[in-house]
């Protein structure tokens, strides 16, 4: 009995110890002079691994310059302004440039668009966006309060590799167009003008997914990232 207790507390403790060793290899950095200033414009911490934490939106920054939103994110988070609303067939898009890719992580981290926005400003929240990765990969998946973990995903676990997706070059900057669309039955993510994945909306609706895919529209940031966001827009 001594033994099996031994193995339990040795066990506890390496996954202890693993998840402290990966929280400090890429802990969320503090942006100095952090929240958002850009006028109708919210934003939330919805990443486990930011709540955990501790962190706040305000630990990022959210401003705009002229007509780009420059996004220096501490915490991964969601951005939106309630007067975007995308409902019945539309397309949210917007173009991001990465400035610092690498700079303050390990490893790359997602930047996008999402659609069906609901409860948007609580502990979970509903959404569904598309992201671009700096290394040439894109991932497509959900937040939903009754989802394992509050996450759904379409096309695998994993982010998938595409053709159209630029890869940061040796300045450390690369740029996306990335757009999500709801066209005759489907759910359309593409990047820089090719389409990435197609997914049936029915898909995306169910009792531990969407409820619908009409909502708030809005931008869809990983931890640890510089991004300026130009063209952002909801249209038919």
């Amino acid at each position: 009995m001594r033994f099996v207790h031994a193995t339990t507390f040795a066990v506890a403790v390496t996954v202890l110890a693993t998840g402290v060793t990966a929280l400090q290899g890429d802990p969320d950095r503090v942006v100095p002079g952090g929240g958002i200033t850009a006028a109708g414009w919210h934003g939330n911490v919805i990443d486990a691994g930011s709540i955990k934490q501790g962190r706040t939106i305000n630990d990022s920054k959210f401003a705009m310059n002229g007509a780009t939103i420059e996004i220096n994110a501490g915490p991964g988070g969601i951005y939106w302004n309630p007067a975007n609303v995308g409902t019945g067939d539309f397309t949210v898009k917007a173009t991001f440039k990465e400035t610092n890719y690498l700079k303050h992580s390990s490893h790359p981290h997602p930047y996008g668009v999402f659609i069906a926005g609901a409860g948007l400003d609580s502990a979970k929240p509903s959404l569904l966006y598309c992201s671009a990765y700096g290394n040439g990969t894109f991932i497509v998946r959900g937040f939903a309060p009754a989802a394992p973990n509050d996450i759904f995903r379409l096309g695998g676990n994993r982010p998938t590799a595409h053709d159209s997706i630029n890869k940061a070059g040796d300045d450390a900057t690369t740029t996306q167009e990335v757009a999500l669309s709801v066209k005759a039955g489907n759910i359309e993510c593409a990047v820089n003008g090719a389409v990435v994945a197609t997914h049936p909306v029915t898909e995306v609706i169910g009792a531990d997914k969407l409820s619908t895919t009409n909502g708030i529209a809005g931008i869809r940031v990983g931890h640890n990232l510089d991004v300026a966001v130009t063209g952002f827009a909801v249209s038919k």
